[in-house]
């Protein structure tokens, strides 16, 4: 992957330098935004991370950012983080990060370096509180995959924006513990839709928010390969890593 990575910054280089005896070719010229996903597991593994893979990999082509994938957590260093504008937890689980690692990634986001978790990110370093507050909850427990309702509280972000007030959707529904109370929420899940929430009136299900210098942001959704395939969790998706980015 760093060789991958390095070859795309040459090119770029060399397409700038092209670019500075054009004049209008300088002006359209733009180096492309690089997003990291990393998705290595140390617990349960979902099916549904190479298609995420893909989906955000075909976002990114269609909107103008890159998108490489990394499963070797050494990756998390000073030096290889600095070339990344957005990382991606894609349905990591439990300790995927050791010290030096964690330093790093928090190193990162002090610097304003931005988030994006998705689905299993909250099943991720339960024993690193900082991460906790950064992903903004943990997983606790969650009932059979069914329907349920959602409630689209805030309509304004980019990632909801698409949106109607009530979204029903096909997913596997997280149970949360230690949630961040300092979060915007976007969207909670009506429990009366669906069997065996245990977060009651107050049950959020994707939130943002900047904390520690960089931006935050989480989506439950996620758990089925069928849902990379529905165009309102892509747009939702693309929506979330459009804020990160600051483009909206």
């Amino acid at each position: 992957m760093k060789s991958y990575l390095f070859f795309l910054l040459a090119l770029f280089m060399v397409a700038g330098s092209v670019a500075q005896d054009n004049p209008q070719a300088q002006e359209k010229q733009k180096v492309p935004e690089i997003v990291l996903v990393f998705s290595k597991t140390a617990g349960y593994r979902h099916k549904s991370i190479e298609k995420g893979v893909q989906t955000l990999k075909e976002l990114g082509r269609a909107n103008g950012f890159i998108v490489l994938q990394t499963e070797t957590s050494s990756d998390f260093n000073l030096q290889n983080l600095s070339n990344y504008k957005l990382i991606i937890f894609l349905s990591t689980t439990m300790d995927v990060l050791n010290d030096e690692e964690q330093d790093a990634f928090k190193a990162y986001i002090n610097k304003g370096g931005n988030f994006l978790g998705i689905h299993a990110a909250t099943d991720t370093e339960y024993d690193w509180p900082w991460f906790g507050k950064l992903v903004g909850a943990y997983f606790e427990n969650h009932p059979q995959q069914q329907k349920a309702k959602i409630d689209v509280v805030d309509r304004s972000h980019p990632s909801t924006a698409h949106l109607k007030e009530e979204w029903v959707h096909f997913d596997e529904w997280y149970n949360f513990m230690n949630l961040n109370p300092n979060v915007n929420v976007l969207m909670k899940l009506d429990e009366s839709s669906y069997d065996g929430g245990t977060n009651g009136d107050n049950h959020p299900i994707a939130w943002y928010h900047e904390y520690d210098g960089g931006r935050s942001f989480y989506t439950g959704l996620g758990h089925t390969e069928e849902a990379f395939d529905d165009s309102d969790f892509k747009q939702h998706l693309l929506g979330a890593i459009e804020w990160c980015l600051g483009r909206k």
